[in-house]
């Protein structure tokens, strides 16, 4: 490449950056891309990595349509080469998938049926045994005699990989923390054969309408709905044999879905978020019954890719219930989870946790972690949990007390 200089510092202006032509801030990009990952013959050693790193935050942040704030969380959890592949991962949708409902026919039999109406499928990969990419159809997907029949389900291929982990058997008593609209319920209910008891939870109640009527029409039988904040477990109800948690959280990983994530996520989210996946988490943990002779087991998992919705969770749970430890999710692909990130340390069985990505695996971003409880003795009286959090928030709220509210955030109910 030409030798490539970068911009004198009036130009690092945000107001410069976007009134620029997107062209000339993709060549940029391109460019410092370039010397950044040979800074040793190209950079320019005076002004020093930051400010190219600066740089490129700025333009990414305009050419892709992110605030500063998000695109430097994301791009951090990334080499250069590759932040640049996950951006550009989250442009483009995700392959439309379906999960074959097992109850009522096999993958097989389903394949044979939509490709005779016209549809164009193949299975997913070799991980799953129930689900198929839809690369064009004649007819609506969402619509067919076989979708009414309850054959089969509109699902994203990383929401198999949570259930997948939880691995339920026959007979047992599950509970499915926040389980709207219904695709991990009735996978649940699919592996379990109609058999045992899931309990169907979800604290918004509007969306519960979507996932009873996902129950009736896979002909699920052994589901009880219930409308409770997940806080509220086990006091509503425990001993459960497993427990799946796929948290509320900021949708960092479904942004090629809800392009709005790029712009209306602030630092706050990333407080008051995190502080209500420990909160059900802990209420998670203490909902599973230690004792049971086949399960014992919790899994937590986020549509997030971001640390501190994830393996920083995952960390403070082993810290406030030495009760339960990971194990290994039986996922054979995805990437380790993060033991260190930018100074943080995590237990070095953080590793066990699998992390998925757009750019790298072709489905939504993903999170996903697997615990198991070994005794039921540990107890912790819930009003201690959480001070030190608790502390982060109140300073986070007097340091802002004067700040813009116009942005508001809630606590519970975060559609994803």
């Amino acid at each position: 490449m030409d030798q490539f200089t970068l911009p004198d510092n009036q130009l690092l202006g945000e107001e410069q950056t976007e009134a620029e032509e997107l062209p000339v801030i993709s060549q940029r990009i391109q460019d410092i891309i370039e010397v950044l990952n040979n800074f040793k013959e190209l950079g320019d050693h005076e002004r020093g990595r930051s400010a190219y790193v600066e740089q490129l935050i700025k333009d990414m942040a305009v050419y892709y349509g992110y605030s500063e704030f998000l695109l430097e969380k994301l791009f951090n959890l990334f080499s250069v080469s590759e932040a640049l592949e996950f951006f550009e991962a989250n442009e483009v949708p995700r392959p439309v998938t379906i999960r074959t409902n097992t109850l009522r026919t096999r993958r097989r039999d389903l394949a044979q049926a939509l490709i005779n109406r016209g549809v164009n499928l193949e299975p997913i990969g070799k991980w799953t045994k129930v689900g198929l990419t839809i690369f064009d159809s004649t007819v609506p997907i969402g619509a067919t005699p076989e979708y009414l029949a309850g054959h089969y389900i509109l699902q994203s291929a990383s929401s198999f990989l949570p259930v997948m982990a939880l691995a339920p058997q026959e007979n047992e008593k599950i509970l499915d923390m926040a389980s709207a609209p219904g695709g991990k319920t009735t996978y649940i209910a699919a592996l379990m054969k109609n058999t045992g008891i899931i309990f169907a939870n979800d604290s918004n109640k509007e969306r519960t309408k979507g996932l009873v009527s996902n129950i009736h029409r896979l002909g699920i039988k052994n589901t009880v709905v219930c409308n409770y904040d997940g806080r509220e477990f086990p006091t509503v109800l425990g001993g459960f044999d497993r427990v799946l948690l796929d948290a509320p959280c900021s949708g960092t990983g479904v942004i090629s879905k809800d392009q709005s994530v790029k712009i209306n996520k602030t630092e706050k989210d990333f407080i008051l978020l995190p502080h209500l996946q420990k909160e059900l988490l802990l209420s998670a943990i203490d909902s599973v019954d230690a004792k049971s002779s086949k399960g014992g087991y919790i899994v937590y998992s986020t549509c997030s890719v971001t640390v501190e919705e994830n393996e920083a969770v995952v960390n403070y749970a082993l810290k406030k219930r030495p009760n339960v430890k990971l194990v290994p999710t039986g996922l054979d692909f995805g990437k380790e989870g993060f033991t260190n990130y930018r100074g943080k340390i995590f237990h070095p069985s953080l590793k066990l946790t699998r992390r998925f990505y757009p750019h790298v695996h072709n489905m939504d971003g993903f999170f996903v972690s697997k615990f198991k409880k070994f005794s039921n003795k540990y107890e912790l009286k819930r009003k201690n949990d959480d001070n030190d959090h608790k502390d982060l928030i109140n300073k986070y709220e007097l340091k802002r007390k004067n700040d813009d509210d116009d942005h508001k955030v809630s606590k519970t109910k975060i559609d994803k």
